[in-house]
């Protein structure tokens, strides 16, 4: 099987192969695909080394299924011309997700909505993935009628040039600046770009793609994002409001027996999630776990995740995964 990884010498794309090695796909043909600067520049697989490749000679290759990483631009332009000779494209940005011909999809919850003519599949937004994988199993049993949200993003949400900015301010150096503000030391409620309603472009994406995973177009969805001086993992304080009532065992029960969350929640024993416990981790974290005494049938959440690992690359090697064990590639 030909895999091809179209950006793959960046954050996503890096996590990428480490996520495909992990998953042991070591019988694949891998064809790393970077920009023209790094066409050449060897990329390590399994102990192997690959030159990177221009996405024209990826093409030329045919791959079975091609994981992108590489902003909207490319993908735009480039995953129509994988999928015209069948190839599967995962694509991690945001240019096909809300394209109603085209499945978001986070396998643990509506993997379903993928058949073998579904030639390109749209990866969700790193703090939508975490957010919906709690909200899932809780939707089903109970009925959301509305959630509201507040992220605290880290800085490799952003990039590279990101963690560059962060480290250098961290430092006393003097740092090319990614952000309109200094980062270290510092948080501001700014993520994507302002629109005129003034929501940024990130916080519609938690409530338009959570709408669309959950097959819920009216549910009642409002978002604050926040980037904070995190190198890695997104945090969430979620409120959700029912339609029926819960029993706080029963929402730890649903939470800790759906596949890909894990439970922490003793605070008694400071044991919570955090960024710093996510890192390098697939899992998505709940933890203060408690029912909002303000308002009937509703709920406080903590939901922490490696923004680049189930936010991103694991969740598209876990598509891929779907593909293969159910031969649709």
């Amino acid at each position: 099987m030909k895999v091809a990884v179209v950006g793959v010498t960046g954050l996503v794309g890096t996590v990428m192969l480490k996520v495909l090695e992990e998953f042991e796909y070591n019988t694949i043909e891998l064809l790393p695909v970077a920009s023209a600067r790094s066409i050449g520049k060897p990329v390590t697989y399994f102990g192997k080394s690959y030159p990177v490749i221009s996405i024209e000679n990826a093409i030329a290759k045919r791959p079975d299924i091609a994981l992108f990483s590489a902003g909207s631009a490319i993908s735009l332009e480039y995953a129509p011309k994988f999928a015209e000779i069948g190839t599967f494209v995962i694509d991690n940005s945001s240019a096909w997700r809300m394209n109603p011909e085209v499945p978001l999809v986070v396998p643990e919850i509506n993997v379903s909505t993928i058949s073998k003519n579904t030639k390109i599949i749209a990866n969700p937004n790193c703090s939508t993935i975490q957010m919906v994988m709690a909200l899932a199993p809780l939707h089903w049993k109970y009925g959301i009628e509305r959630v509201v949200v507040s992220t605290y993003q880290s800085v490799s949400g952003t990039g590279i040039d990101a963690i560059r900015q962060l480290d250098d301010e961290t430092a006393g150096r003097s740092a090319d600046k990614v952000y309109p503000h200094q980062i270290h030391r510092n948080l501001f409620p700014h993520g994507g770009n302002f629109n005129a309603d003034g929501y940024t472009t990130e916080e519609h994406k938690l409530v338009d793609e959570t709408r669309k995973i959950l097959s819920a177009p009216d549910m009642r969805i409002t978002a604050t994002v926040v980037r904070v001086p995190v190198t890695a993992g997104h945090s969430e304080a979620v409120n959700i409001e029912f339609k029926r009532d819960f029993e706080l065992a029963e929402v730890r029960n649903l939470l800790s027996e759906f596949s890909g969350v894990e439970v922490l929640d003793q605070p008694e024993n400071n044991l919570y999630p955090m960024p710093l416990l996510s890192e390098h981790k697939n899992e998505t974290f709940v933890g203060r776990i408690r029912r909002d005494f303000s308002n009937p049938n509703s709920l406080n959440l903590w939901i922490v995740a490696d923004n680049l690992r189930k936010g991103a690359a694991t969740n598209a090697v876990q598509i891929m995964n779907y593909l293969v064990e159910q031969k649709i590639v």
